[in-house]
């Protein structure tokens, strides 16, 4: 009988090696040769829309990027910046980086009052937060490089859009509602957004149409000189804030070698500095891959214990080691070399939390935001098109330019105002990321392209302010190591973990409370007062098959379309 058992064991292990092999069944949707996902279904529509009319995964990233303008003013823009990772269908991939920099007149110590400390609200509210956008010479670029419809044919989509309105969302509604006194401080109650919108009205946006109107007839110089660059900053100007026609002309969009690397028999492709997205996604990567996380079981114990202690060491030295690569060195080989990462998790014990004071000293408070819009494109061609965009905050600095019928930003707090103190997301910043005049401020933004078996196998993204990253990585790790569809590695619970301060982050609902009071008996801090959504990823999955299977994020009012 011994034998039998045994034979019967190998037969039942040789089975569920096979099921693990199948890839998940799809569960969000599917379509057979292209799709966009992103925050609005407007901006999917006109995205899709472009490429049935012949245009590639570019073209659609230009239409969504201005669709998301008018349909998502929260962070859709033309007056913030980003970044792109995009893979032809031949293989070839790249990135462009379209963040935002700060004025020449900026300096060091420009948010800090006569005793050095940092002034309350001015990074984040009003004229003087704002650094110089890069959203218009970021579409224009990929126009120039890899367009394939006419630039105006593109634009007269969304200039359509923004003439015939928007309806306004149950979300959308309450988000306008509980910011609509800091809009009416910050501007007058006369401002566009001073009024009441309730769901189902519509919103139209005659002024910015305009404003699309110049740029579609005079490409970059629409928006970055003449009339357009004229109001704009006399506009800031008149508010407080530093922006002058120089600075605007002066702008210009970098195409940039992305971070690429290896988990396993993935290919990852993400955006490198100024964006800390891919250097410290890699870092995480890196550390936990000696582990088999599947076979722990998604958002056990033990999953959550590795993953957070690798964020915990991969935040550390984001915070410390990262900022602009044209105005600091940045030690990426020392960062990503295999020793130096085994040697960050030598002091790794399944039984109890290493602290971060051990890495770090700091005690600060967490800020979580839903900031900033991702959207992930694939054509019929094949290629693929992953972005992150963003005012920086909610609507940005507040400030709203009616005249010409947009937000703008207040990306400079994402500088380090004051080396150790943090900034509204509670990341704490070194001397790498000061405020130097010209430079990119440093982002979590993380914009992630994933081969597998050298095919093109995801492309994925999200908002969220610091918990980016996490959220792009166990998206990933859902698909990959826990074998779930693309929709439901989307919907899946998330938790983050930042380094400081030193709390683990739970999504409501989501996990047990016997997992966390395992969790707190080996001595993690559990965030047990505020429980946010975490990131609103929006990804797509290449199917075995060819087809496409989008993942929407049901925490927002993200859509997934194509044909």
């Amino acid at each position: 009988m011994k034998p039998l058992k045994y034979v019967l064991a190998l037969f039942t292990l040789i089975i569920c090696l096979h099921c693990k092999q199948n890839p998940a069944t799809p569960t969000g949707t599917v379509t057979e040769n292209a799709m966009v996902v992103s925050a609005r279904q407007e901006a999917s529509e006109i995205g899709s829309k472009i490429m049935k009319e012949g245009g590639n995964a570019f073209d659609a990233m230009i239409g969504t990027q201005l669709a998301l303008a008018v349909a998502y003013p929260r962070a859709g823009n033309i007056s913030g910046g980003g970044f792109m990772v995009y893979r032809q269908a031949d293989g070839t991939i790249g990135s462009l980086d379209f963040r935002e920099k700060a004025p020449k007149s900026a300096q060091k110590d420009m948010y800090l009052d006569s005793l050095d400390n940092v002034i309350p609200n001015m990074s984040t509210l009003g004229a003087a937060s704002i650094g110089v956008p890069g959203s218009v010479a970021g579409i224009i670029e990929v126009h120039k490089k890899f367009g394939k419809l006419p630039l105006k044919q593109i634009f007269e989509l969304v200039i359509a859009l923004a003439e015939n309105g928007v309806e306004v969302t149950a979300k959308q509604a309450e988000i306008l509602k509980n910011y609509r006194e800091v809009f009416i401080k910050v501007n007058s109650d006369s401002t566009k957004f001073a009024q009441v919108y309730k769901e189902g009205d519509k919103i139209t946006y005659p002024n910015l149409a305009k404003t699309l109107r110049a740029i579609a007839e005079h490409g970059r110089d629409g928006f970055y000189k003449g009339e357009v660059a004229k109001k704009l900053a006399n506009f800031i100007q008149a508010n407080g804030g530093f922006i002058t026609e120089d600075d605007l002309a002066s702008y210009e969009a970098i195409w940039r070698t992305p971070v690429v690397f290896q988990y396993k028999d993935l290919n990852i492709i993400s955006m490198g500095p100024p964006s800390s997205g891919g250097v410290t996604m890699n870092q995480i990567f890196e550390m936990i891959e000696p582990y088999n996380i599947a076979s722990f079981g998604h958002n056990s114990d033990k999953a959550i214990q590795l993953f957070t202690e690798a964020s915990r060491r991969a935040y550390a030295d984001r915070n410390y080691f990262l900022g602009d690569p044209d105005f600091v060195d940045i030690p990426t080989s020392f960062l990503l070399n295999n020793n130096y990462l085994a040697n960050r998790m030598a002091d790794f014990s399944w039984k109890k939390a290493t602290k971060s004071e051990a890495i770090a000293h700091g005690k600060l408070e967490i800020i979580e935001s839903m900031e900033t819009t991702h959207y992930s494109i694939v054509d019929q061609e094949g290629n693929a098109v992953s972005v992150t965009t963003t005012l920086n905050g909610n609507f940005g600095s507040k400030l709203y330019c009616d005249e010409l019928g947009f937000f703008l930003n207040n990306e400079m707090d994402d500088f380090s105002a004051k080396a150790g103190v943090p900034n509204m997301f509670g990341l704490v910043g070194a001397e790498a990321n000061s405020i130097e005049p010209e430079k990119r401020m440093l982002s979590s933004m993380t914009p992630t392209i994933v081969e597998k078996d050298g095919q093109l196998w995801m492309v994925v993204g999200t908002p969220g302010g610091s918990t980016i990253i996490t959220a792009v990585a166990q998206t990933i790790l859902n698909g990959y190591e826990f074998n779930m569809s693309m929709q439901d590695a989307v919907n899946a619970p998330r938790f983050h973990h930042q380094w400081l301060p030193d709390v683990v982050i739970f999504e409501p609902n989501g996990f047990s409370s016997s997992l966390k009071e395992k969790l707190k008996s080996k001595g993690y801090i559990i965030n047990e007062e505020r429980t946010p959504i975490i990131g609103k990823v929006d990804a797509i999955r290449v199917l075995s098959d060819g087809r496409l299977e989008g993942g929407a994020d049901p925490r927002g009012d993200d859509s997934a379309i194509g044909f």
